[in-house]
């Protein structure tokens, strides 16, 4: 059997491994079950995947527990799934056993995705980016691109956050996803959707967009 496309990454990388408070918290939040770990992939990813949007080789950025990754491992794809939580990748490591898929884990920084000397025909992310400030987001939108190969496909599931908000970590306003994916990018389009969260009683207001690298 031939060895994986990303064989050889080890589950850290002097230099782009986890070390800011931020990172730590989200690790100890896997010691639990935190409330955006709903056992399953987004439906909004699942329709997309029905859909054919998502083609070739992925990279799940911010892959939490894998579900994401899993799901669309089953449909066919090459998967790579990356996050900083090293509690998360190793969770997503022992699904992968357990259930025979070929997706693939790796403790990583999503805002160095283009260290990752691979490119990839889609990127995925369900609920990442609305965790991030501004700088941040440019770093994640600069990453991206380079991670992909020309024509590749980047989705974004993000928690909506009304314009008044402004920048600011917990959510994405509609304007900004224009402003973000603009050099370098064509911003296909910014559907309404909704985020699924066990600790909210009904689905989170969200937005899914598609930017195409050109």
């Amino acid at each position: 059997m031939n060895a994986p496309f990303w064989h050889g990454y080890p589950p850290y990388r002097p230099g782009v491994q986890p070390v800011s408070a931020r990172a730590y918290g989200f690790d100890a939040a896997y010691s639990g079950a935190p409330a955006w770990d709903i056992g399953r992939p987004q439906r909004a990813f699942v329709a997309l995947a029905e859909a054919g949007e998502i083609r070739g080789r992925v990279l799940d950025i911010g892959c939490g527990t894998g579900e994401l990754s899993l799901y669309l491992a089953d449909r066919g794809h090459d998967v790579l799934g990356v996050d900083f939580a090293p509690q998360a990748v190793a969770r997503a490591r022992q699904k992968a056993r357990w259930r025979g898929s070929g997706a693939q884990f790796l403790v990583w920084d999503a805002l160095a995705v283009d260290a990752l000397s691979m490119r990839f025909d889609t990127v995925v992310d369900s609920a990442l980016f609305h965790c991030l400030d501004d700088a941040e987001r440019d770093r994640y939108v600069e990453a991206v691109h380079a991670a992909l190969r020309d024509g590749g496909r980047c989705f974004v599931l993000a928690a909506a956050a009304p314009e008044r908000w402004g920048r600011r970590p917990g959510g994405v306003a509609y304007s900004e996803f224009g402003a973000r994916f603009a050099d370098g990018w064509d911003l296909s389009w910014v559907r309404n959707a909704a985020f699924e969260n066990r600790q909210y009683p009904y689905q989170h207001p969200a937005y899914l967009a598609k930017a195409t690298r050109q």
